[in-house]
């Protein structure tokens, strides 16, 4: 019975069962990114093409690469953490004409449905609490400087220690009409496999800095997305993945 029930979402997302998307009924396109949360601080991120970090091979990254759950209580400076992010989800070039951002990972229809959010608590210039990180602007958003947070947010990650030990963890959200505007409910496939683009490009950077990370599936959902404000269905969390320096 539960297999049957898992395979309903593969069934239902087949071709022959999608409805015609918006984009074909002429509806206008979502914007590639929230705006900005207003009165909200912004704090500067050092300018990716400055950055001279992680000379690592590709091959050894790779191939050295694992989950890691225990981090040493180093911090990551912020020119680090502005490495991960734009590896992750920096916007390499913008098409004002066709509307479309190309990223640094690869996403359905180059519709690139994420939100970063980072559970900051060790990164040197920034208290710990919860960001955002504006990808158009290449700036972090400080939304909740809460020391309190990474805590409520690993007992909603089932008390997994290693959130309530990364120097940040990464949380991403998933906006579905960003690709379902196109994809109608196959979108809800691309999702899924974007996001895990997004954390493979994570794990190897991580690699490339001599840090690592543990990718996390496993957390209530509903408590989590009520933890970021998130209303589901317009907006929930995906995936999540803890990081810190090697020991």
């Amino acid at each position: 019975m539960l297999e049957k029930n898992g395979y309903e979402f593969v069934e239902q997302t087949k071709y022959p069962n999608i409805h015609e998307p918006d984009q074909n009924l002429d509806k206008p396109q979502p914007p590639y990114e929230i705006p900005l949360e207003p009165g909200k601080p912004l704090i500067n991120l050092p300018d990716p093409a400055e950055i001279q970090l992680g000379g690592m091979d590709l091959r050894q990254a790779i191939e050295q690469r694992r989950s890691l759950r225990r981090y040493a209580e180093t911090p990551l400076s912020l020119e680090e953490l502005s490495y991960l992010l734009w590896l992750t989800q920096g916007i390499k070039k913008e098409d004002e004409k066709r509307h479309v951002v190309w990223r640094t990972v690869p996403s359905a229809g180059c519709r690139h449905p994420f939100e970063t959010y980072l559970s900051i608590n060790r990164v040197e210039g920034l208290a710990p609490g919860l960001y955002r990180y504006a990808a158009m602007e290449n700036k972090l958003v400080a939304l909740q400087m809460d020391s309190t947070f990474n805590a409520k947010l690993t007992k909603a990650c089932l008390g997994q220690r290693q959130v309530l030990t990364s120097a940040v963890t990464f949380i991403w959200a998933a906006v579905p009409y960003r690709t379902v505007w196109r994809y109608s409910e196959r979108s809800y496939r691309y999702l899924y496999l974007d996001a895990g683009h997004v954390c493979q490009n994570l794990h190897l950077a991580a690699e490339s800095i001599h840090c690592g990370i543990c990718a996390i599936g496993a957390y209530h959902d509903d408590t989590v997305d009520s933890l970021m404000g998130f209303t589901p269905p317009e907006m929930f969390v995906i995936y999540m993945a803890t990081l810190g320096k090697r020991e």
